[in-house]
């Protein structure tokens, strides 16, 4: 399936493949295993965070797994409490040392968090670290048009990336397009919403569409994120989840059907109402 994915090229030139593996909340050695099994499908990027405490778990799959670590992709990210530029920068080694890697291709601030007032801080700790080699390539994440303007402005340099909630319920068309013009490219995390009884699998539109393609639920929707140009993250210890979320290549979604998923976004559609303008993760 390796073959089959294809690759974006981020603003600073790091290729990254259009879909990613999630691991928010594995954890152990069953963080390990999934991610190894991931990696043997064919997932060449795996997500992690600071907060999600597994970047040993994440390492250590690295090691186990016989694909070169050059074409993996692993990124992490910085936690609120650790906005402030020295606490920053040394975060981002206890990442890689966490990890036992010798660098990571992505490191993103995880929130914004304005009422701290010190993600620009956190922004340049991340420039320094890629300068000094610790990160190829540095992102931000849940930033809004203001905050991206406002790291941008005060130290000239942007992201290469954008990860932000977005799943049917919850299209995020305006931010979008601002990290499109911007030449930032935008990540989903809960690209599939998540499996609760308001989920977006209940509705009814994509047992419709599924049996039309003969497609799973899970690939119609990820099939649309992909025609939208982002890139969704996945995560499912299931072998057989895994393969599906993967088997995404083979078809299109027409216009109409396109244009159907479209229409059910909601303006109050984020899953637990975490506004990056009030919510602050620590």
């Amino acid at each position: 399936m390796v073959d089959s994915i294809p690759i974006r090229t981020l603003n600073d030139g790091l290729q990254v493949p259009t879909i990613g593996y999630g691991t928010a909340q594995l954890k152990g050695h069953a963080c390990v295993h999934s991610i190894q099994s991931a990696i043997e499908i064919g997932y060449r990027l795996i997500d992690s965070a600071f907060n999600y405490e597994n970047e040993g778990a994440v390492g250590e799959a690295v090691r186990r797994s016989s694909t070169p670590r050059e074409q993996l992709r692993i990124t992490s990210k910085l936690p609120g409490r650790h906005h402030a530029y020295n606490k920053a920068v040394e975060t981002i080694q206890e990442s890689l040392l966490r990890t036992g890697l010798d660098y990571f291709d992505l490191y993103l601030v995880h929130w914004p968090n304005p009422k701290q007032g010190l993600f620009v801080e956190a922004w340049q700790a991340l420039i320094d670290a890629k300068r000094w080699g610790l990160v190829r390539s540095i992102g931000v994440s849940n930033f809004l048009p203001e905050h991206l303007d406002q790291i941008i402005n005060e130290t000239g340099v942007t992201p290469s990336l954008n990860q932000i909630e977005l799943h049917p319920y919850f299209s995020q068309e305006e931010q979008r397009a601002y990290d499109k013009k911007l030449g930032i490219v935008t990540q989903s995390w809960s690209p599939l919403g998540r499996l609760r009884s308001d989920s977006v699998f209940h509705d009814q539109l994509f047992d419709d569409i599924a049996e039309s393609y003969g497609k799973t639920k899970a690939q119609i929707i990820l099939r649309w994120q992909i025609q939208l140009e982002n890139l969704p993250l996945v995560r499912s210890s299931n072998v057989s989840r895994q393969q599906d979320n993967l088997a995404l290549f083979d078809f299109e979604l027409d216009n109409p059907t396109m244009d159907a998923i479209n229409r059910l976004t909601r303006e109050n559609g984020r899953i637990d109402n975490q506004n990056p303008n009030e919510y602050e993760e620590f």
